[in-house]
């Protein structure tokens, strides 16, 4: 069975360094066309992609701002 995933991004706190975009094995992680608070460009997560809930955005990302959830 393969492993399902789901991440939540806490745009609030996102810098937009795109880190995470850029260690995404599945690639469902996009910078936002929208600013958030800060002034910043954030990551968004694609809900209909493929996220196995590996962590690897997580554990790279700098500011803390990803939650991974495993099904």
């Amino acid at each position: 069975m393969k492993a399902k995933g789901s991440i939540k991004i806490h745009t609030d706190w996102c810098k937009g360094c795109a880190w995470c975009v850029l260690s995404c094995p599945k690639k469902v992680i996009r910078i936002s066309d929208e600013i958030n608070t800060g002034g910043y460009y954030p990551a968004v997560f694609q809900e209909d992609g493929d996220c196995t809930g590996c962590a690897q955005c997580a554990l790279i990302c700098p500011e803390v701002a990803i939650e991974v959830y495993r099904e």
